[in-house]
């Protein structure tokens, strides 16, 4: 048929009748006055239907095969990933065995002081060229924990909380040059104040300036006002050096910090004070030195020469 207006009007027309049938047929229902006509074109067209079906039904099988291929790859490539999420969570045998020590003993240390403490990891270091040394741990404000608390773990004192989000803190650490912190010396409770020198020992200024210290003594927290920022009786450190005191009022003193502050993991925030001061009870006990073991030297004279018989 060629293209001409009349083709047109012809095709217009057939689409309208088209229209208004389906429109009746929809209208009618099972009632329709096309069902008969719908059934028999369904009896002259499904034979031909189903040969398509038959012949088109195996490449649709088999595009449906490959999607679903693609499925089962996309969820096995995602399995693995979640594996190794859980690998890399769980690390090494080895280093949960750390972890188990390091959290253990950081109890055993929260018992000997009776502090409360929340439990917390550390999941950032701070820069330590020209900033402040800091942590930053996965615990927050949901979890009690508020500014100003004091941060233990098994050996000691870590730090103090600076900054608090929802879910995350920030603590500045014992080593930083800006922290400060009252201590106390074991025994003779002389009070000093302990000052970070970054990646080199304690400095800390003993307020008696004839006090009698000597290397190996040991320190612990003196404690804050409300104890805030610290609680009274976290063992600090212990001297490796005493400066001379050239008659100064203060005497100066190198402490060595329990803590390996490289070498963070599991930390305690103190949520709960001590009811007293611990003092020294929570300083783990001295070796005791080897004690020497008794000698009996026995020194052998020679005897006087026997005449021989007769």
């Amino acid at each position: 048929m060629r293209d001409t207006r009349e083709s047109r009007l012809l095709l217009v027309l057939l689409v309208a009748i088209a229209f208004a049938l389906i429109t009746v047929d929809i209208r009618g229902g099972e009632q329709s006055p096309l069902d008969g006509a719908r059934q028999t074109a369904a009896s002259a067209f499904g034979p031909v239907e189903s040969g398509v079906a038959s012949a088109v039904n195996p490449v649709g099988n088999a595009i449906g095969a490959v999607r679903d291929s693609g499925a089962r790859h996309s969820r096995i490539s995602a399995l693995e990933q979640e594996n190794a999420a859980l690998r890399a969570k769980l690390g090494s045998s080895d280093h949960n065995r750390n972890r188990a020590a390091e959290l253990d003993k950081m109890l055993r240390t929260a018992g000997a002081g009776q502090y409360g403490i929340k439990g917390a990891q550390v999941i950032a270091i701070g820069a330590t060229q020209g900033f402040s040394w800091t942590v930053t741990i996965d615990a927050g404000s949901r979890d009690g924990i508020a500014r100003d608390m004091t941060v233990i773990n098994g050996d000691g004192l870590v730090g103090r909380v600076t900054t608090v989000g929802t879910s995350t803190a920030t603590i500045l650490l014992a080593n930083d040059p800006d922290f400060t912190v009252g201590t106390r010396m074991e025994k003779t409770n002389e009070i000093g104040f302990a000052n970070g020198q970054g990646g080199r020992a304690l400095r800390v200024q003993l307020l008696n300036g004839k006090a009698s210290v000597k290397k190996g003594d040991r320190l612990v927290t003196f404690g804050s006002s409300q104890d805030k920022p610290f609680v009274p009786g976290v063992p600090v450190g212990q001297v490796v050096k005493v400066e001379p005191s050239n008659g100064d009022l203060t005497r100066t003193v190198q402490v060595r910090p329990y803590v390996t502050f490289s070498q963070l993991d599991v930390v305690g925030v103190v949520v709960q004070p001590p009811r007293e001061d611990p003092r020294d009870t929570v300083l783990p006990p001295k070796p005791e030195k080897p004690k020497p073991t008794p000698t009996v030297t026995v020194t052998a004279t020679p005897s006087a020469s026997v005449p021989p018989r007769s």
